[in-house]
């Protein structure tokens, strides 16, 4: 067997069908390689027990702890019967409930002083926390005589406690993981001998026994340092190759033009620029008068004014005499994106056209929703070059569409776009064309260096003068029902005050819909039953005309509406003459109605930190205050609660998304940047690890710039192959 296939070995001919068949569909794990890179998620020291005041709710934990009493309760009139068993640490206490027949063994076994490992889902009962039907592990002999030596044997070691799952317990995990341990043996290390030694790092097979079986805490910090490092050398030297061909690749450089396009743009904007604007139109603009193409990331709070600064790009590319394409997630944002740019162009919009400015050029849009005669006109000035600018959705990427001369391409909201649709639309440029990417997402540095580290980066952080600030609140409509009646009457005095007003709903609520989630709900059996559905656009509308919000003109929005009806709505909103809007998410980039100053988040607990912050965006864009109430029945001492409370509390973007990475799994970080790559960051932590992730990339830089190819290091190519095979070899542009 050679080195690389002893951890290519698929985990059924190691432990069984059974095991591998929940290793694989809950943990994502299917080769010998995937479950020596499964880290133990922390480390019990056998004989302390585990601070049970420190649990987290709504998670699956693994505690070790004592027995301190049990007793069988009837119910029902005794037809059923409920073990509750208490948990001890000396500091906290945790209870336990086994119902039915799962009460026999339980009973028998965790009598009072008995020690054992339990895991569970920590849920909260009558103010109480508590496991129900934990898992366990007895870890006290049940034979006398044996009990000092076992209790010996059991205090001196460090116990991992793996990330598990309902059907895997962290100790089968541990089973599993002695199993495969022998082939860490075989592990390829992808570390340059000089630098390995340089660093003074412990040997990769070495690294791995450490992290799985230490003997002492120092084996683990030696384990985590060396395998940090790896992580993050990896994905730099992949993220500098890619770099580096950049760099290799020709481009038309395209310079702006003296009292061109840009010029006569610039000279009739009622404001200036701001300073953070002129700086980052500095930046771009001398990417592309070099001719290897721009890859560059723009991103920056929402209302900062990116739109802006890539309407200049994209004049500075017609005027040079290319053409530029703007490409939007959604048919919505598309077509806001067309007229918020065909109203800032004037008559520059025109060109060609009657009335149009000679010095103009003409901006179209397509989208896959168009009238035939539309596109054909739209296809045809694309190709001929009449039009300098084209906006649209994945509708631009189709083989029928064809440039003149594609200078300049800008990805909106670039996590939503696939790797093939940016490539393709790449691709129809005579030569690459320039890439700007935009994010209304703020990414931390270390983030942005990890996930965009093949793209330059450009932070707008201020925001334009006469945006105004927004003042946000959670709402616990479960404890304080009041406080929901009160944030309907804040909608009410917004709207005599002359204003409008977002209601925005995680769900639409018709019947195609329901389907879809009927299907999902037949292969998800393990969810709550309890749970309600998150609330629906169309329910949650209907209940606001007939009720709270009587008498004011209550609209809706969501994905599913025809694009004809979407632009109505969107279009009467805009104009003043709807009163409310109740949508879904559709309404979080892009759209911009300054007299929109409230906005009320149904269920906010149910979207991500940086959703709300790109939602909280859309209202305040004018001259009056904005507000944001954040509607949650989400218990108070839970995560999600603590998740609103940090969106109220600032409106700081990059802040926001330090405390959404803090609270996600560390696996999570990268969202979909590494979509389809299992071997996602797993002891590396991007928030935390800026320096490993710094010197990593210098390394890395160093190593392409001496030996692009690698064709002196035959081990960190390999590993490169089996990070970046054939499927997943664009992972690194995000997905």
């Amino acid at each position: 067997m050679d080195r690389v296939s002893s951890f290519d070995e698929p985990l059924k001919k190691l432990l069984g069908g059974a095991t591998a068949k929940v290793m694989a569909e809950h943990l994502d794990l299917h080769t010998v390689g995937d479950l020596l890179h499964h880290y133990p998620r922390r480390y019990e020291e056998r004989g302390k027990l585990t601070a049970l005041a420190d649990l987290p709710l709504d998670e699956h934990v693994t505690v070790v702890a004592q027995v301190a009493d049990a007793r069988i309760l009837m119910f029902n009139n005794g037809r059923g019967k409920r073990l509750e068993v208490t948990l001890t640490d000396g500091s906290g206490r945790l209870q336990l409930v086994f119902f039915g027949h799962g009460v026999h063994k339980p009973h028998k076994e965790l009598l009072p002083g008995r020690q054992a490992m339990f895991a569970g889902k920590v849920s909260v009962f009558n103010r109480k926390m508590q496991l129900a039907h934990p898992t366990y592990q007895l870890l006290d002999a049940s034979d006398a005589d044996e009990a000092t030596e076992a209790v010996d044997a059991f205090a001196g070691r460090l116990l991992p406690i793996y990330p598990a799952c309902k059907q895997l317990d962290s100790w089968r995990i541990a089973k599993a993981v002695d199993a495969v341990l022998p082939s860490a043996q075989d592990a390829v290390d992808p570390l340059p001998a000089a630098l390995r030694e340089g660093r003074g790092f412990t040997p990769l097979p070495e690294a791995l026994l450490k992290v799985h079986r230490p003997q002492t805490k120092a084996d683990i910090e030696d384990a985590k340092a060396r395998l940090k490092w790896d992580e993050a050398f990896v994905l730099q030297v992949a993220l500098a190759r890619r770099r580096y061909a950049d760099t290799q690749l020709p481009a038309a450089a395209r310079r702006p033009v003296a009292d061109g396009l840009l010029d006569a743009f610039d000279a009739k904007l009622p404001f200036t620029l701001t300073d953070g604007q002129e700086k980052v139109s500095k930046e771009i603009f001398d990417d592309l008068a070099t001719e290897h193409p721009m890859h560059r990331l723009l991103q920056g709070e929402v209302g900062s004014g990116k739109t802006m600064v890539a309407l200049r790009a994209m004049l500075a590319v017609v005027d040079a005499g290319g053409q530029a394409a703007m490409l939007a997630p959604t048919e919505v944002l598309a077509q806001q994106h067309h007229r918020s740019i065909t109203e800032m162009m004037g008559e520059l919009a025109e060109g060609g056209m009657l009335g149009g400015s000679d010095q103009g050029t003409k901006v179209v849009l397509l989208t896959g929703s168009m009238g035939t005669a539309a596109r054909r006109q739209a296809l045809l000035d694309l190709v001929t070059g009449e039009a300098g600018i084209v906006i649209g959705t994945h509708a631009l990427i189709e083989d029928k569409v064809q440039f003149h001369d594609l200078g300049l391409v800008v990805v909106d909201e670039q996590h939503r776009f696939g790797v093939e649709q940016r490539d393709a639309l790449r691709s129809k440029g005579k030569q690459p064309p320039h890439l700007l990417v935009m994010t209304a997402t703020p990414i931390p540095r270390t983030v942005a260096m990890t996930v965009f580290g093949d793209l330059e980066t450009s932070v707008l952080d201020q925001l334009p003068a006469g945006r105004s600030p927004i003042a946000s609140h959670v709402v616990p409509a479960k404890d304080k029902p009041h406080f929901l009646a009160r944030a309907w009457e804040r909608v009410r005095e917004e709207v005599e005050n002359g204003h409008q007003a977002y209601v925005v709903c995680p769900r639409i609520g018709d019947d195609a819909e329901e389907e879809k989630k009927g299907k999902a709900k037949k292969k998800a059996p393990e969810e709550d039953p309890d749970k309600r559905p998150p609330l629906a656009v169309l329910e949650i509308a209907d209940e606001l005309r007939k009720g709270a919000l009587a008498g004011l003109t209550v609209e809706v929005l969501h994905g599913r509406m025809h694009p004809d009806e979407k632009d109505d709505v969107m279009r009467r909103f805009a104009a003043g003459d709807v009163d409310v809007l109740v949508a879904t998410t559709v309404i979080e980039v892009g759209v911009n109605v300054p007299n929109a100053t409230a906005m009320v988040i149904m269920d906010a607990d149910r979207f991500g930190v940086s959703q709300l912050h790109q939602l909280r965006g859309r209202v305040g864009r004018g001259s009056a205050p904005g507000l944001c109430l954040l509607v949650s029945e989400a218990h108070e001492a839970s995560p999600a609660r603590a998740r609103l409370s940090a969106v109220a509390a600032t409106l700081d973007g990059f802040e926001l998304s330090r405390i959404d990475l803090e609270q996600r799994r560390e696996g999570d970080v990268l969202g979909q940047a590494q979509s389809g790559v299992r071997s996602s960051l797993r002891m590396l932590t991007v928030i935390d690890d800026e320096e490993v992730i710094a010197a990593a990339r210098e390394e890395a830089v160093a190593i392409v710039a001496a030996d692009p190819e690698l064709e002196h290091l035959p081990e960190l190519r390999t590993v490169l192959a089996a990070l970046l095979d054939k499927d997943r070899e664009e992972y690194l542009d995000k997905g």
